[in-house]
């Protein structure tokens, strides 16, 4: 792994008060990078800031929706000098098949996966080019691989988001700053966990919120996509060129994970 503290002296994990984010802010306080962490929820993610102060870094917290506010994270950070960018605040937050949602409700599937990364990626990014020196780190997911119920704008957004990654990782290879997507499959997460994933279906992969924090800042300086925890042999499956095929079968165990909904 690269020395992490050459990402420093500042992070900001947004996404950062539970399971991947927290685990990215834990390893990153370990290392000696001081971490501003933005989520929704006040009270995990102050309990991630606690946990990393007691590893000896300073920290800052805001609590906000991204889709609403991604100027009030650049406003915290503006004395900062930020080298790394980790973006875990993808969520679906509209799963509703797509004739039974309101457009609103899917803008705002858009505006935090999309517009919001694409805001705080270009506002961090830009000085790193001009220190030769930083990283942005890209949490994605398996779903932007292939079309699925519930998840027609969740899934898109997720596919746009690897070919980002991968255009930026393209710009700025040549400055030194490292561009990474970590692809997630199905994730230990609370977030998960309330969903009510159903983790003991026979033959699911499910990877730990630790592992895969840990394997995505090993493989930042090697972007710009990487398939976290040995499912890359899934991903492979999705890109098979019989699409009914692949999207037909992926429904029909997305409804044993889910349960009937």
């Amino acid at each position: 792994m690269t020395e992490l503290r050459a990402y420093g002296p500042w992070a900001v994990v947004a996404g950062g008060s539970e399971g991947v984010g927290a685990e990215f802010a834990a390893l990153l306080a370990q290392a000696g990078v001081n971490v501003a962490l933005v989520a929704r929820k006040p009270e995990p993610l102050e309990r991630t800031a606690a946990r990393c102060r007691a590893l000896g870094v300073q920290t800052r917290t805001l609590a906000v929706d991204l889709v609403d506010a991604p100027d009030e994270v650049i406003a915290m950070t503006a004395d900062l000098e930020v080298g790394l960018l980790i973006y875990n605040a993808g969520a679906n937050t509209c799963s509703e098949h797509f004739l039974d949602a309101d457009l609103a409700d899917f803008a705002r599937v858009i505006d935090l996966n999309i517009t919001a990364m694409m805001r705080l990626t270009q506002h961090y990014a830009r000085p790193m080019r001009e220190r030769r020196r930083g990283g942005i780190l890209l949490v994605g997911s398996m779903a932007g691989y292939l079309g699925s119920a519930r998840h027609s704008v969740y899934g898109g957004v997720k596919a746009f988001g690897r070919i980002f990654a991968e255009s930026l990782w393209l710009e700025l290879r040549q400055h030194d700053v490292h561009v990474l997507e970590l692809v997630l499959g199905v994730t230990r997460t609370p977030a998960m966990e309330r969903v009510g994933l159903n983790f003991d279906v026979p033959g699911l992969h499910v990877s730990e919120p630790a592992d895969v924090a840990a394997e995505g800042l090993a493989r930042l300086p090697h972007g710009p996509v990487h398939v976290a925890d040995g499912n890359a042999d899934g991903v492979a499956q999705r890109n098979h060129p019989d699409r009914a095929a692949v999207v037909v079968g992926a429904h029909r165990f997305m409804e044993k994970l889910m349960g009937d909904r």
